[in-house]
């Protein structure tokens, strides 16, 4: 199989380790002139800065994807202004502010929200607030959040139900001993390499068609006992997908339509790229949402799945069982990354991400270009910019008083 692969591959070529050739910052762009340079959805990780910007936020014109309805009555976002531009964002020997990271970092947009109201909202590259820009993996983190919702309905009894409890066609192979749990956790206990660089890896060789994929996972022996040793796998990702979509009898972004999309008031329809032509969503790939609803999904979270008229999407303790290190890797959970203060966050390639803090419940929205897929030093420099921005909001108060 050839390294450069379509989109239904490429998607998951990503996060640790796998890095697209550097190239310089993304440009600003009139979204009236994107359909001249959206590029082969082949090539994603390779696109040159100017079809990253036509092609992330026009993902539905270039790839099969499933709509998911904008809310009837979209959940109001208060505005409470502060000037964040000038906050000091201090990463080993550098020093550089919110607005030196946002033209440094090709940021197509940045949103903060401190109890419940927008406190900062910026876009670059051509973007509105009406723009919506592929997520990546962090739709890896709804993915997680869906699969509580199914417990919580009844359709999954728990995650220490067996994988095979939902996949049959898994059964006598090393997945049989594997729970639920050990998915979410990337711990499966199966083996598997990520190496995008190395042409015979299974991330490289894996076909990305739902049943092919079953039977080069089946294939695959087992080299640790599940639940043992964190194993980044993007391929489980799309396990986790087909096993929701098993259990619920339905399609991923209806059942997100459902329980969290329109519920909780999402303002903008949004789009879930699909494996194959009327086939199932990807589990590790892509929704194409607005800023402000990546903001709205971070306050869900923040709000442990909880409706505004007290309706619990998800079952009690949830984001927080999620949440929590696992026995493999203290830095994972369930699809979620975490940070410090039991902060954690969603993450995708290119630098988009939803970082929550329920300490200072506060949620931050970013959208970004960057010229390298996943490059360690960027995300540590996120890092340290979602802190700068949370302590400066700590230092200054509440919002507009």
């Amino acid at each position: 199989m050839q390294a450069s692969c379509a989109l239904t591959r490429a998607v998951f070529c990503f996060l640790l380790g796998a890095t697209a050739l550097a190239q310089a910052k993304a440009p600003f762009m009139d979204p009236a002139d994107d359909a001249n340079h959206l590029g082969a959805p082949e090539d994603i990780l390779f696109w040159t800065p100017e079809q990253q910007v036509a092609g992330f936020r026009n993902i539905e014109k270039i790839h099969p994807t499933r709509i998911i309805p904008a809310a009837a009555q979209p959940r109001r976002l208060p505005e409470r202004f502060v000037e964040l531009s000038a906050v000091p964002i201090r990463h080993e020997e550098l020093t550089m502010t919110v607005d030196d990271y946002f033209q440094q970092q090709s940021v197509a947009g940045l949103l903060v929200i401190k109890d419940g109201s927008i406190a900062y909202e910026r876009y670059g590259l051509g973007n509105s607030r009406d723009s919506r820009w592929i997520s990546f993996s962090v739709s890896k983190s709804v993915v997680s959040m869906l699969i509580g919702a199914a417990i919580q309905d009844g359709y999954i009894g728990g995650v220490d139900e067996k994988v095979t409890d939902y996949l049959p066609r898994l059964k006598g192979s090393p997945y049989e001993k594997s729970t639920i749990r050990n998915i979410l956790q990337m711990a499966s206990g199966v083996q598997w390499n990520e190496d995008y660089t190395d042409p015979e890896s299974d991330l490289n060789r894996a076909s990305w068609e739902t049943l092919a994929l079953y039977e080069y996972l089946g294939q695959k022996p087992r080299v640790a006992e599940p639940g043992t040793v964190f194993n980044y796998n993007t391929a489980e990702t799309n396990l986790a997908g087909t096993l929701l979509r098993s259990a619920i009898g339905n399609n991923l972004s209806t059942y997100l339509s459902e329980k969290i999309w329109q519920p909780f008031g999402m303002g903008s329809e949004a789009f879930w790229s699909l494996t194959e032509p009327n086939g199932g969503e990807f589990g590790g790939c892509c929704i194409s949402a607005t800023l402000r609803d990546y903001g709205r999904l971070g306050l869900f979270a923040l709000k442990n799945g909880v409706l505004a008229d007290g309706t619990a999407v998800l079952p009690d303790g949830w984001l927080a069982e999620s949440t929590a290190p696992s026995r493999g890797s203290e830095a994972y959970g369930y699809f979620w990354w975490l940070g410090e203060e039991g902060s954690f966050a969603a993450s995708g390639i290119f630098g988009q991400g939803i970082y929550i803090s329920p300490k200072e419940r506060t949620v931050i929205a970013l959208h970004s270009a960057r010229p390298d897929a996943s490059k360690r030093s960027d995300w540590s420099l996120q890092s340290a910019m979602f802190a700068a921005l949370v302590k400066a909001l700590g230092e200054a108060g509440q919002p507009g008083q």
